[in-house]
């Protein structure tokens, strides 16, 4: 039986036997019958915007439906996610999700809509290690422990930037503050961009950033990367120690990139979409268009994924209360 059939019919047999209250002719419907649609509730050229055309058209071959990738930016990736928020659990409308939609909940005032109770997990496709970087021009540590003695001798002198308030760069370095108790001064910026410019020009000490933005600038000697922020070492940049490794676990957090569909979509669709992404994550092509924009592929069910938004929730409100960051 040929792979497609197979899956129909798994599908097929899977809905006709599932508690779940479905009519006979949702259960005779198969899946996918037409369009779907991928909202990605950031701009193009983003990571989210990469998997989701990385896998989209994967989905496309495979199904044989037409899988069309739709950009809704806006309010910080909320107006996107909203959207796939309410509409019908029936697998034809799909967002990308990540760390953003994980701080959400504590940076955004009035949120109307809850990551976890509204949606469904899908599963996680890719990672992106992020790094935290000094401009040796202005900071000139070598490592982690020259660093954390260098801020202790001069508590509030430092000072590191963010794309803006709210981010998961901000939360991580508010996490690394109240881990190891030191005073460092937050500089946001309205994006990366004008963070990164302002960083090379030395009126930033240091930054978390994925490391695919700053690896040019590391590899002509402007900056210095300290250590990755991930529990693993990055593929990109090997020899880099993690704050793991260097025996600070609970500073471990990393940019991962997925897909979840409205809450209550049918077991037999999020599972049809494990499959898929399992075996997207391992073909080689695939690998190679993740790998040019710095990410590495790193696949995870839903359940995993439903795990990790849960935990990660709770993560950063708890940050963000002791930050004492107020939600905008």
């Amino acid at each position: 039986m040929k792979r497609r059939t197979l899956l129909r019919f798994c599908f097929c047999l899977a809905l006709t036997t599932s508690a779940l209250p479905v009519s006979w002719q949702a259960a005779a419907q198969i899946y996918p019958s037409r369009r779907i649609t991928i909202v990605v509730p950031f701009s193009p050229a983003t990571a989210f915007d990469t998997i989701a055309r990385v896998a989209g058209q994967k989905l496309q071959d495979r199904w044989g439906q037409p899988v069309i990738v739709d950009n809704k930016p806006g309010a910080a990736g909320t107006l996107g996610t909203e959207l796939v928020a309410t509409s019908p659990p029936d697998g034809y409308t799909i967002v990308t999700c990540g760390a953003p939609q994980t701080v959400h909940p504590s940076t955004i005032k009035n949120l109307r809509y809850d990551p976890i109770a509204n949606f469904t997990p899908l599963g996680v496709l890719a990672t992106n290690t992020v790094v935290l970087v000094v401009n040796p021009a202005v900071f000139p540590v070598n490592s982690l422990d020259e660093l954390i003695a260098a801020v202790k001798a001069k508590p509030g002198y430092y000072n590191y930037s963010s794309p803006g308030v709210g981010t998961l760069q901000q939360l991580g370095m508010e996490l690394f503050k109240q881990q190891l108790g030191l005073d460092i001064q937050h500089v946001p910026y309205r994006g990366q961009a004008q963070a990164i410019t302002d960083f090379l020009g030395g009126q930033v000490h240091m930054t978390y950033i994925p490391v695919n933005s700053v690896l040019a600038h590391v590899r002509a000697g402007k900056l210095r990367i300290i250590a990755a922020a991930g529990s693993q070492r990055s593929t990109i940049v090997p020899d880099i120690p993690t704050l793991t490794e260097l025996g600070h676990p609970s500073l471990d957090f990393n940019l991962w990139f997925g897909f979840m569909a409205p809450a209550n979509t049918p077991q037999p669709i999020v599972s049809m979409w494990e499959q898929e992404l399992a075996a997207i994550s391992k073909m080689p092509d695939v690998q190679a268009a993740l790998d040019r924009q710095g990410l590495t592929p790193a696949y995870m069910n839903s359940a995993a994924t439903g795990a990790l938004m849960k935990s990660e929730v709770a993560r950063w409100r708890d940050v963000v209360q002791k930050a004492g960051i107020k939600p905008e």
